[in-house]
């Protein structure tokens, strides 16, 4: 089993429109980050995505994903989801609709923003979708995947992180209940939020990361959903502890 990080970037990716910071001009790949997402995939073939943002069609290219089991969704802010339409190739190569899950209040607002999608008479050609209600700490098995949704906090919002196996993938949080970081236990791997070097109002800054990354004490844990205000990667990777590492866009992670 595996999982592919297909983007590790915050919303407005890297580099930033009109930003001429070194972060954004430099050369290095790992510099340049699409909107964050993953994928899991498992010995058999297998894939699972998590989430769809505005990079989603560029991300499935780029991996080579040619089947889709589903899609797992955290939150419903727009870099997460936006990409819904582009499942429409696996709708047309796979004959079938594309199973989503989220949490059930996500769900709706997927169902409100895209309506054109659920009408009972789609327009020809529009992306098939089935939604799929799921519940924080409520095991579910796709193609025989164990998944544990797990709760954590975006401020005020409530998102959904993902135990898989030995891994877990967790973005957009400044807050893990306790009963969560219990469900994270004897980790092989954690992806977790890490923002930039400022406290902020909805997401984990650096040094906050690293705090729970220890706590939590995967064997190996990689950031995701960086700003181009955390620093070069190269710069920062250095700063962090033996077993704490910069994710970077296509990066596969194996236990």
């Amino acid at each position: 089993m595996k999982f592919q990080l297909l983007g590790t970037g915050t919303s407005q990716g890297i580099p930033v429109i009109g930003c001429h910071c070194e972060v954004c001009q430099s050369k290095d790949y790992r510099d340049k980050r699409l909107r964050t997402a993953a994928v899991f995939m498992d010995s058999y073939g297998h894939n699972i995505a998590i989430d769809c943002g505005p990079d989603f069609r560029q991300q499935m290219l780029r991996a080579r994903i040619n089947e889709l089991e589903g899609i797992l969704i955290t939150h419903t802010h727009n870099d997460h989801i936006v990409g819904l339409d582009d499942v429409r190739p696996f709708n047309f190569s796979m004959k079938r609709s594309i199973p989503l899950y989220g949490l059930e209040q996500h769900l709706e607002e997927i169902r409100s923003r895209f309506t054109y999608v659920f009408e009972d008479n789609p327009y020809p050609g529009a992306p098939k979708i089935d939604l799929i209600p799921i519940s924080p700490y409520k095991p579910l098995a796709i193609q025989g995947i164990q998944i544990l949704p797990i709760l954590v906090w975006h401020g005020d919002l409530e998102v959904l992180g993902f135990r898989i196996g030995n891994y877990a993938y967790i973005t957009d949080t400044n807050r893990i209940p306790e009963r969560s970081i219990a469900e994270l236990r004897d980790l092989d791997i954690l992806i977790l939020d890490s923002l930039h070097h400022k406290k902020h109002h909805s997401h984990f800054n650096f040094e906050q990361s690293i705090t729970v990354a220890q706590r939590i004490g995967a064997r190996r844990t990689f950031l995701i959903h960086i700003s181009h205000h955390m620093g070069l990667h190269q710069s920062i990777d250095r700063r962090c502890p033996e077993n704490i590492h910069l994710g970077f866009d296509g990066m596969i992670l194996e236990n």
